[in-house]
């Protein structure tokens, strides 16, 4: 959004003859990458999880560069108790589909607190529909990415108990995949978005204010809100993907524990850091 906002996707791009950058919303990792295979996309700005299950389906495509790390809250119904993970053992809790970061996020983390995730009751939502699910209490709790627990808190419906980072320190959360298509045929085009990207990431971290200002304005949400998620969040905005690779290793494994037919991925298969090398 902000490499956008400030036109850096247009000028800095142009002399590798893109003429026009479209870009489109998913509600969460796996229907983006959906859509990735479909070849609907070169570049995506995803969890790191996700591209996992895409590129064992057979996706052509490498992360090239981080975007965060943590970032995600779980959130309680206003009215409802918390006593540690064992409480949660006979809500009815929301989060993003499997193979998303929060889903293998949260199903390591009951596992790790021996609670047996066969046997709770976890829906899969979309963002919208798990603000309003626990807003209206159809659900007594959610795990979800900022802004969205910032949104329930405002609304006084919800508060947050345990952030991601608590869960997992330093977990990867979104990156940046780029078609093997363009790695392959277009590496100096791909090189510069690397380098926009990085820009950006500058940009964000040294102009909070501003770069909540665009948010807002590209989204239609409150700036006080996204103020306030930036302010309560326990993420970090990164662009190195090296910081990313050991937890995303880590995620194959969750996932291959899910799915035992799934492809072993290596590190390989997954990143190609080269061009975030030669960008620093």
């Amino acid at each position: 959004m902000v490499a956008n906002d400030l036109g850096w996707w247009k000028d800095d791009l142009e002399p590798f003859g893109v003429k026009e950058v479209r870009e489109f919303g998913f509600p969460s990792g796996p229907p983006e990458m959906q859509a990735m295979i479909a070849g609907e996309l070169d570049i995506a700005y995803v969890g790191t999880s996700p591209p996992i299950a895409a590129i064992s389906q057979g996706l052509d495509a490498r992360i090239v560069a981080a975007v965060n790390i943590n970032g995600s809250d779980l959130v309680l119904g206003s009215d409802v108790p918390y006593l540690g993970p064992e409480s949660l053992a006979k809500m009815k809790i929301s989060t993003f589909p499997p193979g998303s970061i929060q889903d293998i996020i949260l199903s390591k983390w009951l596992a790790e607190n021996g609670i047996n995730v066969s046997n709770l009751n976890i829906t899969a939502m979309g963002p919208g529909d798990a603000i309003s699910a626990i807003m209206s209490g159809k659900v007594d709790a959610a795990f979800l990415p900022h802004p969205s627990p910032a949104i329930i808190e405002m609304a006084d419906k919800g508060r947050s108990e345990v952030a991601s980072g608590e869960m997992w320190p330093g977990h990867a959360c979104c990156s940046l995949v780029v078609s093997g298509n363009l790695i392959r045929n277009q590496p100096d085009l791909v090189e510069q978005i690397v380098k926009i990207h990085i820009k950006a990431t500058e940009y964000v971290n040294t102009h909070p204010a501003e770069a909540a200002r665009i948010y807002a304005n590209h989204t239609g949400q409150d700036l006080k809100m996204v103020r306030y998620s930036i302010k309560t969040w326990d993420g970090k905005w990164i662009s190195d993907p090296h910081l990313q690779i050991p937890s995303t290793l880590e995620y194959i494994q969750c996932y291959r524990q899910q799915n035992h037919e799934a492809q072993m991925l290596t590190e390989e298969d997954i990143f190609d850091t080269s061009f975030y090398d030669r960008a620093e």
